[in-house]
């Protein structure tokens, strides 16, 4: 009897001791830090979880920085403890990646959202321009500069996102052909380097850091402040939706459109095959004047493709603008009986997807599993990949919108980390899949991972010179294929601004410790 107690018991003890081998220590260390905020060992399971809602990492601790020195005092005795610590560190904004790049499995999450410091402030003049954190939401911009008639140039579709985290990828939206991606707005950050170093960057001060971090997925800083630039905000848009039945015309009207003095502010597209409702989806409430001509009009059993313009006004500019729009609309050659048109305030148009995203969380429908795919396709393969596509691999587009549009490189900083396709007009082509928890048909993940995957396939076989936004790889030699040319110079400034790899190791491109290898 004694001898079965005593067989339990060291089986338990057993137990207790793998256990302890599957969850890292705490290092003490990080409980005396000198910091002004506070750190988290216990409440931390919101720092794995992320709106793309299919990894979890559970991190060691989560801090709750109160300024940018409680994230260098971190962050630099993370980087004194060397390479023989398992602790990195990942900066977790609003929590809006899709595959985990926020997190820190057993590292320690930044809670950017803690991040207090100088009040957001709006300068005018000549070169008008606004200083926010890192960690300040693009809406909150938004309202804050409307009230000095400025707005930032450069915008994403949603814009309940941190400064830090789309300045680490690009940040793109129907702007961009103009103005390039909110990344070719910016003059200044002050970043947290990986050694735990505070450093002021921008074109003229230490640009190598100011451009690295630009696009860098996170890998050579963390954003804390930066300085955007601004310009005149309008009151009104006009918002039109025309379609097309023939892709070949859709492109060339998308091109005309971005490669001259355009009429609109705002140029994007996007593919609907095979469903009705087109004029809506989940990422925009778009209300046109004419709602019973909108509402005849069917697509089942087509694949169309419509194309949705914006054009910024104050009302006093009413009959001129009127007459602009009429005049570039006769240069385009959609269906002529589908011209859908609405008028919003400025504020409306660009917060348009989170009144959808407060639709859907009212329905439980916004948290659920977001397989998005993410494409930049040069100019002369988009017909071939939209014929392999489109009605082909995709025979619907009930899972998400589609979204697709051309910009021009030559709006984009070559200097930056970012990695474009080699011509100088290129398309992004975002699938932006919602999948239904559990199912197994075609709105199901799986499903939907197997047509990305396919997709990927097709884009790699044919040559299509294709590179991913919001890239996401596996193993070093896909991420040294993504980078091609560009994979020297991306290893270099690792290892110059973050030599252990403590920073964004959910990106998985560098493993801490691990040699940086060219």
């Amino acid at each position: 009897m004694h001898f079965l107690r005593n067989l339990i018991i060291l089986f338990l003890i057993c137990i207790a001791i793998k256990i302890n081998l599957c969850v890292p220590t705490i290092p003490s260390s990080l409980k005396t830090l000198p910091i002004d905020g506070h750190f988290d060992f216990k409440q931390v399971h919101h720092a794995a979880k992320d709106f793309g809602n299919r990894y979890s990492f559970l991190p060691s601790a989560v801090l709750h920085p109160k300024s940018a020195s409680d994230i260098a005092t971190t962050v630099k005795h993370i980087w004194e403890m060397g390479p023989g610590s398992h602790l990195t560190v990942a900066a977790r904004g609003h929590g809006h990646s899709l595959q985990g790049q926020a997190q820190a499995h057993r590292g320690v999450v930044i809670n950017m959202e803690s991040l207090q410091g100088p009040k957001m402030k709006v300068h005018t003049g000549n070169f008008p321009h606004v200083d926010v954190s890192g960690s300040e939401l693009w809406i909150n911009i938004l309202h804050e500069t409307l009230k000095q008639g400025l707005a930032p140039k450069s915008w994403t579709d949603y814009l309940h996102l941190t400064v830090g985290g789309t300045l680490s990828n690009a940040g793109i939206s129907g702007q961009a052909f103009r103005h390039g991606p909110q990344i070719s707005n910016v003059r200044q950050l002050e970043v947290v380097t990986g050694k735990g170093e505070v450093v002021n960057c921008s074109e003229k001060q230490n640009s190598d850091l100011f451009y690295s971090v630009l696009g860098g997925l996170g890998q050579f800083g963390i954003i804390t402040r930066a300085r955007i630039s601004l310009e005149p905000a309008p009151k009104m848009v006009k918002w039109i939706r025309v379609l097309y039945t023939d892709f070949a015309t859709f492109a060339k009207d998308q091109e005309m459109l971005i490669s001259g003095e355009s009429t609109f502010d705002y140029t994007e597209g996007f593919v609907i095959i095979n469903r009705t409702g087109l004029l809506n989806n989940w990422r925009s409430s778009f209300n046109s004047n004419d709602s019973a001509q909108a509402s005849h009009f069917k697509s089942d059993g087509r694949t169309l493709f419509c194309l949705e313009l914006a054009k910024y006004f104050n009302p006093e500019e009413m009959a001129i603008v009127n007459q602009e729009i009429m005049t570039s609309l006769s240069q385009l050659n959609h269906i002529p009986s589908t011209h859908f048109q609405s008028q919003v305030s400025y504020i409306e148009f660009l917060d348009r997807v989170h009144i959808s995203e407060i639709k859907l969380q009212s329905k439980g429908l916004w948290e659920v599993p977001h397989p998005w795919l993410n494409l930049l396709i040069p100019r002369s393969n988009i017909h071939i990949f939209a014929q392999l596509v489109f009605g082909n691999i995709l025979t619907n587009t009930s899972n998400g919108p589609i979204l697709i549009y051309p910009v021009n490189k030559s709006k984009w900083d070559n200097r930056t980390s970012v990695v474009l396709p080699e011509e100088d007009v290129f398309y992004l082509v975002a699938f932006l899949s919602s999948a239904a928890p559990s199912s197994t048909g075609s709105d199901g993940l799986e499903h939907i991972l197997s047509q990305n995957k396919r997709i990927l396939e097709l884009c790699e076989i044919d040559g299509l010179g294709v590179k991913q936004y919001l890239p996401h790889y596996s193993t070093n030699g896909e991420w040294r294929s993504h980078f091609g040319p560009q994979w020297e110079a991306f290893v270099h400034r690792k290892s110059t601004y973050d030599p252990l790899a403590i920073l964004a190791p959910g990106q998985r491109i560098f493993q801490k410790a691990a040699p940086l290898s060219l």
